[in-house]
């Protein structure tokens, strides 16, 4: 067997090397890179090797082939780098191997969950009475909230869905945007109420939900509202949804994986109007708040919502005192993620988290100046971190997509906007800076002009 403190110290020297080194190399790997995983197709040994030859093959061939994200140069996916408080928290309950289910289990990780939900309520401006669940992330929090919404609306008409199930219950209808998220179609599915069953309100330019549009329905409603647009960063009318909503006592879910944290920052209230005033809200603490992943924050306004759908009953299971996370989530054992987030909350404060959405915005609305000037179309109004853009033509587009990934300054996704390719372009780590973008700025000019795209 190893030495636990020495290959702990091993472990952490080469993690060490790997942040430090993040910026001095190409964000995504070479082929040279990519060809050494084939290193990892040995046969399952009859015996064991030993945890330091593990730990080499996996530092000095897998760290090579992984995406920089953790950069400040990667603007794909809306993948946040990660903030060095979250990382050492990261590292330090790992060692603790908490199973965070319930306060019997891990008296800290419960004490740290109370005070991490604490925070996030008031840093978001959400209602007091908020609970918050941590779960795996933002479809599985999405789920979470839709469950708790779906069973809401039909015991209101006296039907018990953890009793009784779907089968035989009063029609519940679903309202979406048009611009709905993939992963939120994905978690209606989850929680039994379709993907293609859901009505589709039009969506504008931008990807806004038309309220005008909005349906004449009636029974038990559930609508879902988008924080941020997954191309154009665009925000969904909240106050009129509302408005919408209560005429019908339907539940208002607001869709927010990176979106939401746009909350935080004052000079974006206009923004998020109305979003404070639904019934949840889903997000990701791997995006903007930079933690580890995976970790997914569903707030819902009634923490009874959340144990209705998700208590779970066992002899073995004792009551306890305090917020007992099983009783609130899909899932029973689950790791401590709310540790994370209090460390990265504590560490930037108020200030600092309204900061990072400022700054990182401002970093959005720096690349899509310099490209629109540069003779390419900016399909958004950059509001937040999204940046999506069009070359003269389609092939064109692709063609600049492939050349900047090739090229390793930086790393920008291809998508999809009117039935036409585009590219996307999200800012969302902490660790990016002035000169990251000017860098990367220079990068997509060389590499549009090398393929034709601007002149």
């Amino acid at each position: 067997m190893a030495d636990t403190d020495a290959l702990l110290d091993e472990t952490a020297k080469r993690a060490r090397r790997y942040v430090s080194s993040i910026g001095e190399r190409g964000v995504a790997p070479t082929q040279a890179a990519l060809d050494a995983l084939s290193q990892f197709d040995e046969p399952l040994p009859t015996h064991g090797r030993s945890a330091e030859e593990t730990l080499a093959l996996l530092d000095e061939v897998g760290s090579p082939a992984t995406i920089a994200s953790t950069g400040g140069r990667y603007f794909g996916f809306v993948n946040g780098a990660t903030l060095p408080s979250a990382l050492a928290a990261s590292w330090l309950v790992s060692s603790w191997d908490q199973n965070a289910a319930l306060p019997v289990m891990s008296p800290a990780a419960a004490k740290i969950s109370d005070v991490a939900r604490r925070w996030l309520v008031e840093a978001l401006g959400l209602p007091s009475s908020t609970e918050a669940a941590f779960v795996t992330g933002a479809t599985v929090a999405n789920a979470t909230c839709l469950a708790a919404a779906r069973d809401q609306q039909l015991a209101a008409v006296g039907w018990d869905v953890p009793r009784d199930g779907l089968f035989g219950a009063p029609e519940l209808t679903v309202v979406a945007g048009a611009q709905a998220h993939s992963t939120l179609l994905k978690s209606l599915s989850l929680v039994g109420l379709g993907r293609e069953r859901v009505i589709r309100v039009p969506a504008d330019d931008q990807g806004r939900l038309i309220a005008s549009e909005l349906p004449d329905v009636s029974g038990p409603v559930v609508i879902c509202a988008q924080a941020g647009e997954v191309n154009t960063g665009a925000f969904d009318p909240f106050s009129e949804i509302v408005a919408w909503a209560k005429e019908r006592d339907a539940w208002v879910h607001v869709d927010g994986a990176f979106g939401l944290w746009a909350m935080t920052d004052p000079a974006r209230a206009d923004l998020v109007e109305g979003l404070a005033d639904a019934h949840s809200w889903a997000t990701d603490g791997h995006k903007w708040l930079n933690v580890t992943y995976d970790c997914g924050i569903a707030f819902v306004r009634d923490g009874d919502d959340l144990r209705r759908s998700f208590t779970s009953v066992a002899d073995y299971l004792p009551p306890d005192g305090g917020y007992e996370a099983m009783h609130h989530t899909p899932q029973s054992s689950q790791r401590a993620r709310q540790v994370e987030v209090w460390a990265a909350l504590r560490t930037l404060g108020v200030d600092g988290l309204s900061s990072l959405v400022s700054s990182l915005s401002d970093h959005a609305a720096r690349i899509g100046a310099a490209l629109a000037e540069a003779g390419m179309t900016v399909l958004n109004d950059v509001v937040l971190n999204q940046v999506l853009v069009r070359a003269e033509d389609d092939e064109a587009t692709n063609e600049l997509i492939a050349a900047i990934q090739a090229e390793g300054t930086c790393w920008c996704g291809p998508t999809m906007w009117a039935g036409r390719p585009a590219m996307r372009i999200s800012v969302s780590g902490w660790v990016t800076t002035s000169d990251d973008i000017s860098q990367s700025i220079d990068a997509m000019l060389r590499c549009a002009r090398n393929v034709g795209a601007i002149g």
